[in-house]
């Protein structure tokens, strides 16, 4: 894919959801580094707080449980009210559970899966799509799994629901490409960001018995979202672009 020097200037408003984790903190970090106004975001009020002070200058926490629809709606009048516009969400909930084999894939996981992976795309799509459209500079990017390309029984609920968040996001692409925006060439993008797995240094000093091969470090997944941008619409929409190894 080419790159576009002038998609670089404008400082943009993007929401990171998932703002809580390691590669939360990660993303808003590298999105601030880049010149941008980050909103990062997540459930719990204190935890979010803390993720922000370690992200840096630039990022601004906001408590919002996401699969809540009209939470999402409440979210995006107070982002709005500190910012302006959306340009770019960069979701990251997700979680995972595991099994044995088909038999002992529980409606419990299920349903906290989907709500991780399903729900809380679904809504964030639906409440800022038409900001993330209308922008000339427009991202949503979501982290999916290789596992998607090979499913296997013991993880069936885990690639059922992130394959269906693919698809949520593929028709995305198709919703940006139908916008009068489109076109002029086309402004905004939808993209699936592919990993086997993330490590960050936290894990690496829990686990140094691990190798954690393939897998791909939260700080690449930061620089690769930076890059969302300085690429054009048009050859990002629709597209999954791989960073495990």
């Amino acid at each position: 894919m080419s790159q576009t020097p002038g998609l670089e200037g404008p400082a943009l408003t993007v929401l990171v959801t998932g703002g809580s984790g390691a590669s939360g903190v990660a993303v808003a970090r590298a999105l601030a580094a880049a010149g941008h106004r980050v909103a990062t975001v997540g459930s719990d009020q204190a935890r979010i707080k803390e993720a922000a002070e370690k992200a840096g200058d630039g990022v601004t926490p906001f408590a919002c449980d996401l699969a809540v629809l009209d939470d999402v709606r409440e979210l995006r009048d107070d982002v709005i009210r500190t910012f302006g516009a959306v340009d770019a969400v960069i979701h990251l909930v997700g979680g995972w559970r595991g099994g044995q084999g088909i038999a002992d894939q529980s409606d419990e996981d299920w349903d906290f899966l989907a709500r991780g992976a399903i729900t809380t795309l679904r809504n964030v799509s639906r409440v800022f799509f038409d900001d993330v459209a209308a922008s000339p500079h427009g991202r949503f990017a979501m982290v999916s799994s290789t596992t998607v390309e090979n499913p296997t029984a013991s993880t069936a609920n885990y690639v059922a629901a992130k394959a269906a968040a693919e698809a949520w996001t593929m028709a995305m692409a198709d919703g940006f490409r139908r916008t009068p925006e489109a076109g002029s060439g086309g402004q905004a993008a939808a993209v699936v960001l592919v990993v086997k797995a993330l490590v960050d240094d936290g894990l690496r000093r829990a686990h140094p018995e691990r190798k954690f091969a393939g897998a791909t470090d939260v700080a690449d997944l930061a620089a690769a979202v930076v890059r969302l941008f300085t690429v054009p619409a048009e050859e990002l929409n629709g597209t999954r672009l791989r960073l495990a190894d």
